[in-house]
C-alpha cells in the first residue's frame, strides 16, 4: 500500500491520493493523544465533554449533504442510504452525549460491615480504532462517540479508499471544540499500526474488519497486554419459521440482504425457510430481487450501488461461480462482475461441501436453504463459523424466543430487519468477534471500573 485514495466505484476513476503519514506524523499523533488524555480528558467533567459531543452531533447533521456526497463516491453507497446513515451517525454521538453522565456516574457497593464502597468508571487513555470503509460514518460514531465522553483519547486509522471521510471526521470533532489531541486522524501502513499498538501510552485498540484483520490485530495486542474490541464478518441467518404474510416475508429478506448493496457483516446472507413455506416464498423472493433497481451511487431512487471496488467485485463472482461449478443451483443474477458491479444474484442447492457453505459472499448474494424443522434451522445457522446476527420469523413470540435463545449469535431481531438502534448493543461471537459497541455495553469496553473502599 503506497497511498490512500479515492477511487469512484461509480465510474471507477480515481478522485484523489491522500500521502502515507511519515513515521514522526505517528510518533506526533500518539504524543498528541497522550497530552490530550492528560490534560483535556482527565481534566474536564463527563457533562463537558457531552456538551462537546452534542455539538459534534450537530455538526454531522448540519453538514449531512456534503458528508452523504464524501461516501456515496468513495465506497459507492447510494446517496439515499448515504444520508441516512451520517443521520444515524449523528443520533449515536446524540445518545452517549444524552446518556454518558448516567452511564458513568459512581456506583455505590453493598458492603457487608457497612463501611462505604464505590466505582468510579473512568477512561483508560489512549485508543486506537481501525475503521473498515463499509460504514465510513457510522463505524467511527460507534467507537469514538462514546470513548471520548468517557475520557478516552482516540487514534483513528480509517480504510485506504475512505480519506476525505475521515479528514471530515476529525475536522468535525475539532470544530465541535475538542482539542488538538482528543481525535487524531493517521494515513497509517500496517506496520505503523503495529507500532501505535506496541507504543505504552496505547491502552486499547477496536477494529472493525475481516477474520484475517482481526487476527492479526488480536496477536499483536495480545503480545503487548492490550484490550481489545474485534467486530469481524458474518454470515446471518434469517429464519423463516411461521408467518400469516409471507410477503411481508420476503420484503424484509431483500431489505435485510441488500443493506449497503449487501456489504453489511450483519446482513442477512443465508435465507433458510421452513419447507411449507418454501416453494411460495423463494418464487416471490427471486421475483423481488429481478425487480430491484441498481445504478450509480449519486443516481436518486436506486435500490443497489456499485460494490466498493472492482476487486471486491471481482472476488464475489469468483465465490459465486465457485459453487455453481460445486453443484449449487444459479437461480438468477450473474458469476461475472460489470466493472464494480454486481448484479442481485439468488443460489440454493448448496450443501456443507461446497465453499460458499462456509465463506461470507459481501455483496448482493443470497443463498436460500430449505429445511424441515425449528430444530434442522437451527442446527444449519449455528453450523456456521460466524456468530454475529440472525433474523428469525414466527407469528408465535415464545417459539421465536426459544429458537433465538438456541442460535449461537449476538444478535437476535424477530419479526424485523434493520432494528439497529444506538441504545442496542451491537456483537457476536465465534469468529465473527468479541466485545460489544452500542448502548451500555458499548461505553463500558474501555474503561477503569476504579474500586473506592473505605475503612469503618
Amino acid at each position: 500500500m503506497k497511498q490512500y485514495a479515492v477511487i469512484d466505484p461509480s465510474t471507477n476513476q480515481t478522485i484523489s491520493t491522500y500521502p502515507l503519514a511519515s513515521d514522526s506524523d505517528i510518533q506526533d499523533a500518539i504524543d498528541a493523544a497522550q497530552s490530550a488524555y492528560q490534560g483535556f480528558a482527565k481534566q474536564t467533567t463527563v457533562a463537558e465533554r457531552a456538551a462537546l459531543m452534542t455539538r459534534a452531533a450537530d455538526l454531522y447533521l448540519e453538514r449531512k449533504d456534503e458528508l452523504a456526497q464524501i461516501i456515496a463516491r468513495e465506497m459507492g453507497k447510494p446517496i439515499e442510504q448515504s444520508i441516512g446513515e451520517v443521520e444515524f451517525s449523528a443520533d449515536i454521538l446524540r445518545y452517549y452525549a444524552d446518556k454518558g453522565p448516567e452511564f458513568l456516574a459512581d456506583e455505590e457497593i453493598d458492603t457487608e460491615g457497612g463501611a462505604r464502597a464505590f466505582v468510579r468508571r473512568q477512561g483508560l487513555g489512549v485508543l486506537l480504532g481501525i475503521m473498515p470503509w463499509n460504514f465510513p460514518y457510522y463505524q467511527v460514531a460507534r467507537f469514538a462517540g462514546p470513548n471520548l465522553v468517557a475520557g478516552n483519547t482516540i487514534i483513528l486509522k480509517h480504510a485506504e479508499q475512505c480519506p476525505e471521510s475521515a479528514l471530515a471526521i476529525e475536522q468535525i470533532f475539532k470544530d465541535a471544540g475538542f482539542p488538538e489531541g482528543a481525535y487524531v486522524n493517521v494515513f497509517a501502513d500496517h506496520d505503523q499500526i503495529g507500532t501505535i499498538i506496541a507504543d505504552p501510552r496505547v491502552q486499547g485498540v477496536s477494529l472493525t474488519g475481516s477474520e484475517r484483520a482481526g487476527a492479526a490485530i488480536a496477536e499483536q495486542a495480545g503480545r503487548h497486554l492490550k484490550k481489545v474490541v474485534l467486530e469481524l464478518g458474518g454470515s446471518d441467518v434469517f429464519l423463516v419459521l411461521d408467518t400469516n404474510d409471507i410477503d411481508s416475508a420476503v420484503d424484509m429478506a431483500v431489505a435485510g440482504r441488500l443493506e449497503n448493496s449487501g456489504q453489511a457483516c450483519n446482513g442477512s446472507k443465508r435465507i433458510v425457510v421452513l419447507d411449507k413455506y418454501y416453494d411460495e416464498f423463494s418464487e416471490k423472493f427471486i421475483a423481488a430481487m429481478k425487480a430491484l433497481k441498481w445504478g450509480p451511487a449519486t443516481e436518486d431512487g436506486i435500490d443497489l450501488g456499485p460494490l466498493s471496488s472492482a476487486k471486491a467485485a471481482e472476488l464475489l463472482g469468483a465465490q459465486v461461480a465457485q459453487a455453481v461449478e460445486q453443484g449449487a443451483v444459479l437461480n438468477m443474477g450473474s458469476t461475472t462482475a460489470d466493472g464494480c458491479f454486481f448484479a442481485p444474484t439468488v443460489l440454493s442447492d448448496v450443501t456443507p461441501d461446497m465453499n460458499a457453505y462456509h465463506e461470507e459472499l459481501f455483496g448482493p448474494v443470497a443463498v436460500l436453504y430449505k429445511v424441515a424443522s425449528d430444530d434442522e434451522a437451527i442446527a444449519l445457522a449455528n453450523s456456521s463459523a460466524y456468530g454475529l446476527g440472525s433474523v428469525v420469523i414466527c407469528e408465535d413470540t415464545d417459539r421465536a424466543i426459544e429458537v433465538g435463545t438456541r442460535l449461537d449469535v449476538g444478535m437476535v431481531f424477530i419479526n424485523g430487519v434493520g432494528l439497529d438502534a444506538p441504545y442496542l448493543p451491537f456483537g457476536g461471537v465465534k469468529r465473527s468477534g468479541f466485545g460489544r459497541e452500542l448502548g451500555r455495553f458499548g461505553i463500558e469496553e474501555f474503561l477503569n471500573k476504579k474500586i473506592f473502599a473505605f475503612g469503618e
